[in-house]
Parts: structure tokens; sequence; C-alpha cells
């Protein structure tokens, strides 16, 4: 499935960057379990933004919506 693979590759991408931050948290003095969540939940919070922000835009553009559903 081409979206797994695409995800798959964004993923590892992100990886090393993912890494580094999650180190330089534990250096600051953070403990591991802190920071894992303190990272989940971010990442939480940056979906329910996209989800309400793609949400938001269909209801603004409603002809946009239906069109792409129609077409």
């Amino acid at each position: 499935m081409t979206d797994m693979k695409h995800n798959l590759t964004c993923r590892q991408s992100l990886a090393s960057a993912f890494q580094a931050l999650s180190d330089e948290a534990v250096k600051a003095g953070w403990s591991e379990g802190d920071v894992a969540l303190a990272l989940a939940e971010l990442a939480e919070e940056r979906v329910i933004e996209i989800t309400a922000r793609v949400i938001m835009e269909g209801s603004i553009h409603p002809q946009l919506v239906a069109g792409g559903r129609n077409g």
C-alpha cells in the first residue's frame, strides 16, 4: 500500500531528529519516560490541530468538498 510506504519513509526521515530531540531532553535532566510521554502528547496535539484544520477548511469551502466527492 502506497500510504503505508510513504508513512514509513517519512518516519525514517524523521527518526534521527526525533532521537536527537529525545536525547537532548534526557541530557537536560528529564527522564526517558517523561520525554516519551511529552513527545507523544505533542504529536497527538498536532494531529488534533491538523484534523481540526481539515474539518474547518471543509466547512468553509463546502463546494470543494462536494466537488471532490462527485468529481
